[in-house]
């Protein structure tokens, strides 16, 4: 995935298929609120696997039974390219299975 920073329009576009994620600070950002602190636990080890496997990570603040991931791309100097979009679409596709909202 590209690290050239994504345009504004192009990020409204990507955002529209992302319910629940927004963009704050120019950074991509969604909370989760799931069953139990152990599940939201749980999906915190869940997304840092993923974040592994794309090389690519974020700040997760893990709460009693949220989490809350914040993204952008530190290559392309804090701006949002395809590399965060394609986290939070596995971190969503994850999301519904675990019981999150």
């Amino acid at each position: 995935m590209s690290a050239e920073p994504l345009s504004q329009k192009e990020i409204e576009e990507r955002l529209a298929d992302l319910p629940g994620w927004s963009v704050e600070s120019g950074r991509l950002t969604r909370a989760y609120r799931l069953p139990s602190h152990a599940d939201a636990a749980a999906f915190v080890a869940h997304i840092a696997r993923v974040q592994d496997e794309l090389n690519h990570h974020s700040e997760l603040t893990l709460g009693y039974n949220t989490v809350r991931l914040t993204v952008s791309t530190h290559d392309a100097g804090g701006a949002l390219t395809g590399k965060d979009f394609e986290l939070a679409d596995r971190v969503e596709g994850a999301a519904g299975g675990r019981g999150a909202v």
